[in-house]
């Protein structure tokens, strides 16, 4: 099989049409560059140039070659700093999982950003639930996640980059509001007691439902279940159907059915410092993805804000 340097030699005498000057052009002197083409033209077993002791012009042969020479060679070329831009993280490939709430919040600033700074990187996107999502970092099904606080796994590594809060969502109208005082007050939580609650599954969702059973019981309100789904939008729609009521984060708003309000909650002394909502960004600390590295550097040194979200008998 010919080699690089012959065809590098090859593609230079062609658009030169002179030895002299392509030896000039390649940095060599001539007898090395006549060797070159030499055992191409052996190698092939044709003629590639018509020389005289006036004029070097290309064979039919070195016609056909010389296109797609100059592919090979580009191609050569492009795949070099293409690899060289892999291993630095400038390109190649990320999975991000996302939950369906970080899906309207985080997500869109991370891809924002990174499209930014690493625009050769491209990226798939799956909706998981954090469980899932643990299974995949671990399985290395997933590079990224971006999902609640679970159960740590061995070898995945977490960090807190968003908070949020819980408020709750209720049908439009509801009779629930009626002995508020101000409509736009915050919602206490007693007035949620044995009201029909929907509630997070405790396998898929099992860090929103034991926060909320956590604010019920600092409230002194029964958690009357009666619907569990995996997935916030899931108890949107319950709601929206007049099944009952939730408690949603606030960043949740943005994406709500209609026929369904927010109010903010109130509850006993504390209740602001328990009701808080994490979103973590989580890896395998042995993947061998060099952009994910830098997508990590790039949080590190710019960070990822929660979006504001003000709830004043909010109807969506």
């Amino acid at each position: 099989m010919f080699s690089l340097p012959q065809l590098e030699a090859f593609v230079a005498v062609a658009e030169e049409l002179h030895f002299g000057a392509a030896a000039v052009r390649l940095n060599m002197t001539q007898p090395p560059l006549s060797r070159q083409i030499q055992m191409l033209e052996k190698q092939l077993g044709t003629q590639l140039f018509g020389r005289t002791s006036r004029k070097v012009e290309l064979t039919p042969a070195g016609v056909m070659l010389l296109p797609r020479a100059r592919q090979i060679l580009d191609l050569c070329i492009k795949t070099d700093l293409d690899v060289r831009r892999v291993s630095s993280g400038d390109a190649g490939s990320i999975t991000v999982a996302y939950t369906a709430i970080a899906g309207q919040s985080a997500l869109p600033q991370l891809l924002k950003r990174a499209a930014e700074i690493m625009p050769g990187v491209s990226f798939v996107l799956r909706e998981l639930v954090s469980t899932d999502q643990m299974d995949g970092l671990v399985k290395g099904n997933v590079d990224v996640g971006l999902l609640r606080p679970v159960v740590a796994r061995p070898g995945i590594v977490s960090r807190p980059i968003m908070t949020d809060r819980l408020v709750v969502a209720i049908p439009s109208g509801s009779s629930i509001l009626g002995s508020l005082p101000d409509m736009n007050a915050p919602l206490p939580l007693v007035m949620l007691d044995r009201l029909p609650l929907l509630m997070y599954s405790t396998k898929e969702a099992r860090y929103f439902h034991d926060l909320v059973l956590r604010l019920f019981a600092s409230a002194g309100a029964h958690a009357n279940i009666t619907q569990y789904a995996s997935q916030i939008p899931a108890l949107l729609a319950f709601v929206q159907a007049g099944l009952g009521v939730t408690l949603v984060p606030a960043s949740a708003m943005a994406s709500s059915p209609p026929g369904v309000e927010f109010h903010e909650i109130s509850g006993s002394h504390g209740i602001r410092e328990l009701n808080r909502v994490d979103l973590e960004l989580a890896w395998n600390e042995q993947t061998a993805n060099p952009a994910v590295r830098r997508m990590l550097e790039l949080i590190d040194s710019t960070g990822l804000d929660a979006p504001a979200a003000h709830v004043s008998a909010q109807r969506v």
